[in-house]
């Protein structure tokens, strides 16, 4: 199994460029700096972990990822090879990032000014569904003259108010770092 999660922050924006073709497709790098905790607690190194993410994770990464940002990353470790320009094999180790997510919260503006982030609030308890009228034994179900919605329309329904319903990745403006 080829699996690797990681919690870093962003060293600096993503770079993110486009293939060329009919139907371009986005590719994002960027670099995550990962606390290494040693023995002592005062010895706290960060490794510096290459990522790239492709298509709709990499539209997402350069829409609101930024220097400093806080994310967890679910990928693959690939590694791979070039040869320079002066004539050496270049060996090369990154993480494919496969899913992405926003790890801390915006700063509350509750005026505590520790720039701290402010605890995630609990998530809201889903509407009840309105409940069937009660039917008698042996009657038919009444026929409903309501459209039934669709299904870009039952998503919006369920998802949260900040999720983008294209790439299913929280929207940021419910995020932010002591950074912005």
């Amino acid at each position: 199994m080829n699996k690797v999660e990681l919690i870093g922050r962003l060293t600096r924006d993503p770079n993110v460029t486009y293939t060329q073709g009919e139907k371009p497709m986005a590719i994002a790098r960027f670099t995550l700096a990962v606390d290494r905790r040693g023995r002592r607690s005062e010895e706290n190194n960060a490794d510096f972990i290459s990522c790239v993410a492709f298509d709709k994770t990499a539209e997402f990464a350069e829409k609101y990822l930024h220097q400093g940002t806080k994310v967890a990353v679910v990928g693959r470790i690939q590694t791979g090879s070039y040869t320079n320009r002066d004539g050496q094999t270049v060996y090369t180790t990154e993480v494919v990032v496969e899913e992405m997510e926003f790890v801390e919260k915006r700063a509350s503006t509750d005026g505590n000014g520790d720039g701290e982030a402010a605890p995630a609030p609990e998530p809201a308890p889903a509407p009840a569904a309105p409940a069937a009228p009660a039917q008698q034994r042996g009657a038919k179900p009444q026929a409903s003259n309501a459209k039934k919605p669709s299904r870009t329309e039952q998503a919006a329904a369920i998802a949260p108010p900040d999720m983008d319903l294209d790439t299913g990745f929280m929207i940021p403006e419910a995020y932010d770092t002591p950074w912005n």
